[in-house]
């Protein structure tokens, strides 16, 4: 079954220097060192646009389907995650700690420490989160 979308692999590749299609294909590794290194000098980068076919369905080989959808927890993550937006829509109460200590972060600007780690591990996890939600159902 189809559980991360071609399409959104590519899209997320315009910016894969920074990894973020690996990330969202499940390889969290290369990932960081697509993040650290600009796409291994945009020499990796360049030579993705021909993997992704392969790195999406083993996405969808080893990850599972169900009603939690990973395109949706993704961009939650990517765009909204300091609000913790992707968390509550698994249905995790810890998205609301990210929420208050981004708040808190106006105030006291360490509380964004705790936010920025959450989105860390999550960049790592995310794709195991859903899975074990979508395998909970």
């Amino acid at each position: 079954m189809d559980t991360h979308s071609k399409f959104v692999g590519y899209l997320l590749w315009i910016f894969g220097f920074t990894g973020s299609h690996r990330f969202y294909l499940g390889k969290p590794i290369s990932g960081t060192i697509w993040l650290c290194t600009g796409g291994l000098f945009l020499i990796g980068w360049l030579v993705d646009v021909f993997l992704i076919p392969g790195m999406d369905r083993e996405a969808d080989r080893r990850f599972t389907p169900g009603t939690a959808n990973y395109t949706i927890a993704w961009i939650l993550l990517t765009f909204f995650g300091y609000l913790g937006l992707h968390r509550l829509y698994l249905g995790k109460i810890s998205g609301i700690v990210i929420l208050i200590s981004t708040l808190l972060a106006a105030v006291f600007p360490p509380f964004a420490l705790i936010s920025l780690i959450f989105i860390v591990v999550d960049f790592w996890t995310l794709n195991d989160q859903v899975s074990a939600k979508n395998r909970s159902r």
